[in-house]
C-alpha cells in the first residue's frame, strides 16, 4: 500500500475511533472477518482481533437475535442495497451488549454477493432506556405486573373473545385493607414490601390463562378467562384464606394483612373494559363497607339483566345480518337550497331482520358501540358505498363513521388502499364525522381528515353547532362541509333563539369558505328561512325520506369537485 493509502487508512481509523464505531469487511468466500476502528473493549470486552471470522463473530450474536440478522443479510446480498438492524452480543465473560449494525452487501460481475461491509456501533444505554420505558408503559414499576392501561387492554380482548365464543368470564378488584395505616405506622417501604409479598402470593393462585395487574396504590385486578359465575365466590374464599392466613415477612417483622374482593362476571356485566372494572370497583367498595376481609358480587337489577341480555342478543343478530348481506343503505337526497335539484344522497344503514322488517341504524347502531363491534360496521359501510360508487359513476354518496373510526389508523389504511389509485370514486364520496368526535383529539382528526381530502374525498363535519366549535378549531380541520345539527333545524319558523344561533352558525362556516348543509328540514317554512340565511344545502323529509331504491337517475352533478382549494358544490 502506498504511503498516501496508508496513510488515509489512519485517518479512517482514527475517525471510527473517535466516534467510537468499529468497521468490519466481511470475505463470503473464506469467510474471514477484517475489523477497523474502535476495539472490541467496547463492545463486549474483547479486542476485534479475536474474532476473525464470521462465524465466530456469529457465536457471539444472542441466540434469539440471529435469525434477524441474518435474515436482513441475506436479504441484503438478493438486492445489494443497505441493510440495518439491532442485536445482543455476549463476551466471554457472558456480559451481554447492543450493537446498531449497518453496512451494505457488494456484488460480484454476475449479481452474487462477495463481501459485507458495515459499521458496528454501540447502543446499550439507549437501547435499555428504551426497553424500561417501554415496559414502564406497560408495567407497574413496583411489581412487575401490569399497569391499569395494559390490564384494561388485556379485559377488552377477553370481553369480546367471550361475547364471540359464548364462555363466561371474570374480572376480580382485589384492594389491600388497611394498607395506609401499615404506611404511616412503618413507612412506605414496608407498605410496598406487603405490597409485593401479596402480589406474588395472588400470581400462584392462578391459572396460565388469568392475568393480573396491579391498577393502583393498594390493588390488583385479574381477568381470569372462561369463569363461570357459580365459581366466583367461592375462587374469591381461598384468595381471602391465602392472604390472611399466613404472615407477610417484612423488614419491621411478620405482619398479618387481609383484601376485599368486588367481582364481575361477563360479559353479562359488562361490554367492555371500562364497565367491567368500573363495577368491580363498585363491588369492592361494597366489600369494604361489609368489614372487609370479604367478597362481593356486583349485583344488577333484573331489568338490567334483560336489556343486557337484549343487548347482546341484538349485536348477534347484526353479525349474522353483516354474514348474510342482509345490512342495505337507505338513501336520503341532499338538495340545493335554490334550485332544488338533488345534488347527492346520504346513505343511511339498514337492517333487513329476519322476518324481513326494515330496522332503523339507530336502533343497533348504539348497542354496537357498547359491544365492541362498530369498526367492523364501519369497515363494511366504507366497502360498500365504494362498491356503489365504483358501479355507477354519476351519483354522489356520503355515509358517517363512528367517532372511535375516526382516528382508527387501521380504517384509514383500508381506506387508503381502496382509493389510492381511483381518484375519481374517491370523488364521489362525501365523509361524515362528528363534530364532538373530531374535537375530542383535535391533531388525529386534522391528520385523519388531510389524509381523506388528499385522496380526493369531501369531508363533512356532521352536528355542526352541537360540540364546542371555535375558528381555532375549525381552522385546524380543515373539512369541506358542515353540516348544521337537526336540534337547530327543527320547527325553525316557531323558534327565534334558533334562528340567531343558525345565523351564528352559517357566519361561521361562510368566514372559512366552507358549504353548510341543514338536516332535518321538515317543512316549506324551514326551508325558506335556511335559504334566506344562505344554507347551501338541505336535507330532511320535506325533500325525500330514505328509500332502498337506488334514485342515481335523480344525482345531478352538482357535487363535481372544482380544483380551487376549497371546493364548492355548483347549483345544478
Amino acid at each position: 500500500m502506498t504511503s498516501d493509502g496508508q496513510s488515509t487508512l489512519r485517518q479512517l481509523h482514527s475517525t471510527l475511533e473517535a466516534a467510537g464505531d468499529l468497521a468490519y469487511i466481511w470475505d463470503l468466500a473464506s469467510d474471514a472477518l477484517e475489523w477497523h476502528g474502535a476495539t472490541m473493549t467496547g463492545f463486549g470486552g474483547s479486542h476485534a482481533a479475536a474474532i476473525v471470522t464470521g462465524k465466530g463473530f456469529a457465536e457471539r450474536i444472542h441466540p434469539e437475535d440471529r435469525s434477524l440478522r441474518e435474515s436482513r443479510l441475506e436479504a441484503s446480498a438478493a438486492r445489494g442495497d443497505f441493510f440495518e438492524c439491532e442485536y445482543r452480543l455476549s463476551d466471554e465473560s457472558g456480559a451481554t451488549i447492543w450493537v446498531q449494525d449497518h453496512g451494505r452487501a457488494e456484488l460480484a460481475a454476475d449479481g452474487s454477493p462477495q463481501r459485507l461491509m458495515g459499521v458496528l456501533r454501540l447502543v446499550t444505554d439507549r437501547k435499555l432506556e428504551q426497553l424500561r420505558l417501554e415496559r414502564l408503559a406497560n408495567h407497574d414499576e413496583l411489581t412487575g405486573h401490569f399497569n391499569r392501561t395494559r390490564l384494561r387492554e388485556v379485559l377488552n380482548r377477553a370481553v369480546s373473545s367471550s361475547l364471540r365464543s359464548g364462555r363466561p368470564g371474570a374480572y376480580l378488584a382485589i384492594g389491600i385493607d388497611k394498607l395506609g395505616t401499615v404506611n404511616d405506622a412503618f413507612g412506605y417501604q414496608i407498605a410496598d414490601e406487603v405490597i409485593i409479598e401479596i402480589g406474588r402470593r395472588l400470581d400462584r393462585q392462578f391459572r396460565g390463562g388469568d392475568v393480573m395487574g396491579r391498577v393502583g396504590g393498594d390493588r390488583f385486578g385479574i381477568v381470569l378467562s372462561n369463569c363461570p359465575p357459580e365459581n366466583l365466590a367461592s375462587l374469591a374464599e381461598k384468595i381471602l384464606a391465602l392472604i390472611g392466613q399466613a404472615q407477610i415477612t417484612t423488614s419491621a417483622g411478620p405482619l398479618y394483612a387481609t383484601v376485599s374482593i368486588g367481582g364481575v362476571c361477563f360479559p353479562e356485566q359488562g361490554m367492555d373494559g371500562f364497565d367491567v372494572m368500573t363495577r368491580a370497583e363498585t363491588a369492592l367498595a361494597e366489600a369494604k363497607r361489609a368489614g372487609r376481609d370479604c367478597f362481593a358480587a356486583y349485583r344488577v337489577a333484573k331489568a338490567q339483566q334483560r336489556q343486557q341480555r337484549s343487548d347482546i342478543a341484538l349485536g348477534e343478530g347484526v353479525q349474522r345480518a353483516l354474514k348474510e348481506d342482509r345490512l342495505v343503505f337507505a338513501y336520503q337526497p341532499v338538495v340545493n337550497s335554490e334550485s332544488g335539484a338533488v345534488a347527492y344522497h346520504e346513505c343511511l344503514l339498514r337492517m333487513i331482520a329476519e322476518d324481513g322488517s326494515i330496522v332503523s341504524a339507530a336502533a343497533f347502531v348504539p348497542v354496537i358501540e357498547q359491544l365492541g363491534f362498530i369498526r367492523l360496521l364501519d369497515r363494511y359501510v366504507l366497502e360498500r358505498a365504494v362498491s356503489e360508487a365504483s358501479q355507477h359513476p354519476e351519483c354522489a354518496l356520503a355515509f358517517n363513521i363512528s367517532g372511535l373510526t375516526a382516528t382508527d389508523h387501521a380504517w384509514l389504511r383500508f381506506l387508503v388502499s381502496l382509493l389510492r389509485d381511483r381518484p375519481e370514486v374517491a370523488r364521489q364520496l362525501v365523509i361524515e364525522i362528528t363534530e364532538t368526535a373530531a374535537l375530542h383529539d383535535i391533531q388525529e382528526s386534522a391528520r385523519f381528515v388531510g389524509t381523506l381530502r388528499e385522496l380526493g374525498c369531501r369531508v363533512a363535519l356532521d352536528d355542526f353547532g352541537a360540540g364546542f366549535t371555535s375558528f381555532r378549531y375549525m381552522q385546524a380541520l380543515d373539512v369541506d362541509i358542515v353540516k348544521i345539527d337537526g336540534s337547530f333545524v327543527r320547527n325553525l319558523a316557531e323558534n327565534s333563539d334558533n334562528q340567531i344561533f343558525l345565523r351564528h352558525l352559517v357566519g361561521l362556516a361562510d368566514a372559512f369558505g366552507l358549504i353548510t348543509v341543514a338536516e332535518c328540514v321538515e317543512s316549506a317554512r324551514d326551508a325558506a328561512i335556511l335559504r334566506q340565511e344562505g344554507v347551501r344545502f338541505l336535507q330532511g323529509y320535506h325533500f325525500g325520506r330514505p328509500t332502498l331504491e337506488q334514485p342515481w337517475h335523480a344525482v345531478q352533478k352538482a357535487v363535481t369537485p372544482q380544483a380551487a382549494r376549497r371546493r364548492s358544490i355548483a347549483a345544478s
